[in-house]
């Protein structure tokens, strides 16, 4: 019986200890700047030191994710909206670069997705997670707001707004900081 309850403690422990450690930026309490490098569908490089000055909202999404599909007309007015305001907006793709993988999209594929729902900003690759999960995006769709220090703003607004108003929804966080 003791030989159990000591298993039963070593899981509760080891239980609590991968949630912790699981927690990322984007979560309440963590402060800090967030750290990461993506690479677009283009072929460049966008890193959290080279978006440092610029208020960078990224929505992370898959193009298989009937969600995501009306997340882009979300995120294609809000960069109209706040394009002349600072704001940089990114379209962060989460499927693998793995031709071999289940959730495989080529650049050339995203391309032709962003351009078939007259997606105009920037998309970029995150094809194991990795950045969305440790800014906190756990889920898809998820969208975060980095300040002009990359410092996550608020809670990562994980669904969609069913009226479509990425923009309403982002106004107040967006306005405080600019």
């Amino acid at each position: 019986m003791l030989r159990l309850n000591q298993r039963l403690m070593a899981v509760v422990v080891l239980t609590v200890l991968l949630s912790l450690s699981s927690i990322g930026f984007g979560q309440k309490g963590v402060s800090g700047p967030a750290e990461f490098s993506l690479r677009s569908i283009d072929g460049q490089t966008i890193t959290s030191t080279s978006l440092k000055g610029e208020v960078v909202v990224m929505a992370f999404g898959a193009s298989w994710l009937p969600l995501s599909r009306a997340q882009l007309q979300g995120v294609r007015k809000l960069a109209d909206e706040y394009a002349n305001r600072g704001v940089v907006v990114y379209w962060v793709s989460t499927e693998s670069e793995n031709p071999k993988s289940k959730n495989y999209a080529s650049d050339e594929q995203l391309k032709n997705f962003a351009s078939k729902y007259g997606l105009k900003v920037t998309v970029l690759r995150d094809p194991d997670g990795a950045v969305s999960k440790k800014l906190g995006a756990d889920e898809l769709p998820s969208v975060l707001i980095l300040d002009k220090e990359g410092i996550p703003v608020g809670e990562v607004i994980k669904g969609l707004d069913p009226e479509g108003n990425l923009a309403g929804q982002l106004a107040k966080q967006l306005d405080k900081i600019l």
